[in-house]
């Protein structure tokens, strides 16, 4: 083995030692609606579907004593209305923290305050009181000893970045960067706290649905799309809009903050002119996106992020106003039945991910992966030999996605299984190569 091919299988094998942990789902609970079952319907529904995270839009009594004693974990919310309040007023802050938080806490696993929500674009111009509020939020933990338990963030929606295409190029509003971002970030850094962050492909596709290819919307299988700054090859719009805000916070020199999306969803009903809000559609965005946190990986910028993300949302709310999406984005119908049929949990994915390797990567890379897996990683590489019924194609591509997908495979699909230097990437449809076919488990 030359110097070389010894470097990059020694990078693999510190790789699999320091792979990325899966993420995370938690779900949205709104209750705009006239409809819904009792919190503690919820909860029971909650836990029936292995959903072990909760984030909510207020700090409601009678919700958090459903969620007391459930072991799931919750995410409350301090309104834009109460902002102003909250920035001017210590006292407010400190009332607030031990009535919604202090009051509930450990027995609600209360495990974060989302300070408003989406404040930048809430047209009653709060974004001045963001930072105070949050700051004295976070004195007024302090003073119950809850500041190292319970972390502090505030959602922003993806129109806080000036750019976001190509995912290199991400960059904040200039008018925010000196007002909040930079202040927000430094908090953020001193508190260990992650940047909340609402992610919408959907609106994306919808708005370029002429230049956005549905599938790479989906999280389906498509030839994925080469960003022009980096090299890098996206084979989503979600993990481009992640970098996106990645790369805005490194532009910015703030590369150790990590992120958490605390809103993403696709609606199943829309009006005529909301391009792509269908039940499969919906199924199909949700439904991948939680298999592609479940079986890790981190995204292209960051290959070793481990992601939470909490989907939009639980139920359909009748009450809510704007288009027939905003109504339809729910994954239970008020009387508890799925509005489609997608697992939420890791035992709830039977087999339908596989592992291939990333063209892109590299003959090198590729090669280095190739060896590991057939040689330390244990990887049946049988089927790939000469004559074998799978060396045929005999390119370095196909024979190291065989090696890879079967290492994924014995691994049980782990997180963080599929990624050999980022060599290699999940997919949720079988893989073609030739006549050979690729098993699902071991």
């Amino acid at each position: 083995m030359d110097y070389l091919r010894a470097f990059i299988f020694l990078v693999l094998i510190l790789s699999a030692i320091s792979l990325s942990e899966a993420g995370s789902i938690g779900v949205n609970y709104g209750r705009i609606s006239d409809e819904l079952p009792s919190a503690f319907k919820v909860v029971q529904l909650l836990k029936s579907q292995g959903i072990d995270r909760v984030k909510i839009f207020d700090a409601d009594p009678a919700v958090l004593k459903a969620l007391s004693g459930s072991g799931i974990r919750v995410t409350v919310d301090l309104p834009n209305e109460m902002l102003f309040s909250a920035a001017k007023r210590p006292s407010f802050a400190a009332t607030w923290v031990k009535r919604n938080v202090a009051a509930y806490h450990p027995s609600t696993q209360i495990e974060s305050v989302a300070v408003g929500n989406e404040v930048f674009v809430d047209p009653h111009n709060t974004t001045k009181y963001l930072i105070p509020a949050m700051r004295n939020i976070h004195k007024a933990l302090v003073s119950y000893n809850l500041h190292s338990s319970i972390k502090i963030s505030s959602p922003l929606a993806l129109s806080a970045l000036q750019n976001s295409y190509p995912s290199s190029s991400g960059s904040f509003r200039p008018e925010l960067v000196d007002l909040v971002i930079k202040p927000m970030l430094d908090f953020l850094r001193e508190t260990g706290s992650r940047l909340m962050i609402n992610v919408y492909p959907f609106f994306a596709y919808e708005g370029n649905s002429d230049v956005i290819p549905l599938d790479y919307a989906l999280l389906k299988e498509n030839p994925g799309m080469v960003d022009s700054g980096n090299g890098l090859r996206y084979f989503n719009l979600f993990d481009a809009q992640i970098d996106a805000v990645f790369a805005a916070m490194s532009a910015l020199k703030y590369d150790d903050i990590e992120i958490i999306v605390t809103e993403t969803g696709w609606p199943s009903k829309g009006d005529e002119n909301e391009i792509g809000a269908s039940v499969a559609n919906a199924a199909s965005y949700n439904g991948n996106l939680i298999r592609r946190i479940l079986t890790g990986g981190g995204t292209p910028l960051r290959p070793k992020a481990d992601l939470t993300i909490y989907l939009f949302a639980l139920f359909n709310e009748n009450k809510k106003f704007g288009p027939t999406s905003e109504r339809n984005y729910g994954l239970f119908f008020p009387d508890e039945k799925k509005v489609y049929d997608i697992p939420f949990t890791q035992e709830g994915l039977t087999g339908s991910t596989w592992c291939v390797a990333n063209g892109d990567a590299g003959k090198d890379r590729l090669q280095g992966g190739l060896d590991y897996a057939c040689g330390d990683g244990g990887a049946d590489c049988r089927p790939i030999q000469r004559g074998a019924p799978c060396y045929s194609p005999d390119t370095l591509e196909a024979h190291a996605s065989f090696a890879f997908n079967s290492y994924y495979q014995k691994k049980g699909r782990a997180g963080g299984s599929c990624y050999f230097g980022g060599a290699a990437y999940v997919v949720t449809q079988p893989p073609k190569y030739g006549r050979c076919e690729f098993p699902t488990g071991y």
